[in-house]
């Protein structure tokens, strides 16, 4: 006998779920929506490999010289350092590069798949999650940010969110290049920082997003009290930051399509003249002058245009300045989409979900590969996060899964299995889902597993059915009902309830007119 002292513990690393068979149904029924709307705008599906060389996703890491930091990595036999991919945009920037040559540009594709982050666990943060991405590479212009726009406010609309229950927010990251280079933010670092800071801006109160733009933040959210290092930002940088985030918001939320595209226009009238007043405080600015930020508002109007002629108004897309994304490789135009219902979450508490997928302009991605200009945009959906919002809002419903049916196994010899596989494989060829009992149980543990599989119907047939070329079925979901209402164990055994026999030859005809009428029960309980 084994010592039970030496017995492994079966435990769960942290960060990592397992999958029910609901969950799983419900990913593939919303992959299966968004891959339609994908197709429809003539997208093709490509795939890569999980793994990639560490240089490949090159200074994108979050900690470039530790390879571990952020991603989870390993040497091979000739000391290469390999990642489990962080994202799906970096191997596919890797990929189009590689193959550049041979590919039609645009290239347009999309993939689905798993990515891997290598940092602390947390309350919706995980190790492991899925992403749903679509790219397109080699179109310069932002025709190819407004489509994508517009793909994912299909999207929103064929998971069968309503119009008025999200919104595709759309911002140019040119525009804050522009002011940080404006009040003299130059160094990369510190532009990223800044980014990641206004990115918590709906997570962290304004105090500690002035923190973050500043010296750094302890954190409060753990006992270890982690340090993120800030910004490095002065007390007039940062309110030149904060001013201009909180303008814009507002001006995202206030001006109408005509407004904005004449404002545009008159240039000083946009979204220069609707912060000017905080950016003019600060000494020597130069931000209504940067080149960056009038071509940055230039691709806004732009945009703007594009998705209301195709009949996206800001009900659907909006230009909202206040939306950053917080990866670096972001090079224009950025883009996320965001959850306005108000959502019982897990616990039955209601609450905003807000943004399930970003994408942006990453013209830099391929380029550092190919040594020359190579303009990419896509969008990723998060998968996990989108899918728990569209569960809880009804819109994933796979409750009508018809689970199998279950034939039980009474006699064990050959013969006998031999002809319980026969009825199975009858079963199977009208298209029924069914199973054969393989465990070693007897008949009432047998119907105690068809319960706790939720099967339909469970077909018997022992020596006197089979001398009789008679079959019994069991109503399972009929049988528990007409159970429920019977008291007497003695009146149980009489009633038999839900089952029938029925000539072997019938079995099929007979299990589908059982499931037919499951069906019917269900509609009708729906209605």
């Amino acid at each position: 006998m084994a010592d039970k002292s030496e017995k492994m513990k079966a435990r769960l690393p942290r960060g990592l779920v397992d999958r029910s068979p609901q969950d799983i149904r419900a990913v593939d029924e919303m992959i299966a929506k968004i891959r339609a709307v994908y197709e429809l705008y003539g997208f093709e599906p490509a795939d890569q490999p999980l793994i990639e060389y560490t240089d490949a996703l090159g200074k994108f890491l979050p900690d470039q010289d530790r390879p571990n930091e952020g991603v989870f990595s390993f040497q091979d036999d000739d000391e290469q350092w390999l990642s489990l991919r962080y994202d799906l945009t970096a191997p596919m920037a890797r990929f189009v590069a590689e193959n550049y040559d041979r590919l039609p540009k645009p290239f347009r594709s999309y993939r689905a798949g798993w990515v891997f982050r290598n940092e602390k666990p947390g309350p919706g943060r995980f190790r492991q999650f899925m992403q749903f991405d679509a790219d397109t590479v080699g179109t310069p212009g932002v025709a190819a940010d407004a489509e994508m726009a517009m793909m994912m406010a299909d999207v929103m609309e064929a998971l069968g969110i309503a119009r008025g229950d999200y919104v595709i927010r759309v911002n140019n990251r040119k525009i804050l290049d522009g002011v940080l280079e404006g009040i003299g933010v130059t160094q990369d670092w510190q532009k990223l920082a800044v980014l990641r800071a206004i990115d918590k801006a709906d997570k962290f109160p304004l105090s500690e997003v002035k923190k973050l733009l500043g010296d750094g933040r302890w954190s409060e959210e753990n006992e270890e009290g982690d340090f993120t290092r800030g910004a490095g930002l002065n007390a007039d940088q940062i309110e030149v930051v904060i001013s201009m985030t909180n303008s814009l918001s507002a001006v995202g939320a206030e001006l109408t399509e005509t407004e904005y595209l004449r404002r545009a226009v008159l240039r000083r009238g946009g979204i220069a003249g609707q912060f000017a007043w905080s950016i003019t405080q600060f000494p020597g600015h130069s931000v209504l002058e940067n080149p960056k930020f009038i071509q940055g508002e230039d691709e806004l109007a732009q945009i703007q245009e594009l998705c209301a002629r195709a009949g996206y108004g800001p009900d659907r897309v909006k230009i909202d300045p206040s939306v950053v994304r917080g990866l670096e490789y972001y090079t224009g135009p950025v883009y996320e989409a965001e959850l306005l219902a108000e959502i019982p979450n897990e616990d039955g508490k209601i609450v905003r979900f807000g943004s399930v997928g970003g994408g942006g302009r990453y013209d830099g991605l391929v380029s550092r590969f190919r040594g020359e200009p190579v303009p990419a945009t896509g969008f990723s959906i998060g998968v996990s996060r989108l899918m728990t919002a569209l569960k809880n809002l009804g819109k994933l419903d796979t409750s009508d899964v018809i689970q199998p049916v279950v034939v039980l196994v009474m006699d064990k010899d050959t013969q006998s299995l031999g002809r319980y596989q026969k009825i199975v494989s009858d079963l199977r060829r009208a298209g029924i889902r069914a199973e054969i009992y393989l465990g070693g149980a007897g008949m009432k543990a047998q119907l105690k597993y068809a319960d706790r599989r939720g099967s339909p119907v469970a077909v018997i047939q022992g020596g006197n059915e089979r001398e009789a070329g008679q079959v019994q079925l069991k109503d399972l979901i009929e049988g528990a009902r007409q159970a429920a209402a019977i008291a007497d164990h003695a009146e149980y055994k009489e009633a038999r309830p839900g089952q029938v026999t029925v000539a072997e030859a019938d079995l099929v005809a007979e299990v589908r007119k059982i499931l037919d009428a499951q069906a019917q029960e269900r509609a009708r309980g729906g209605q």
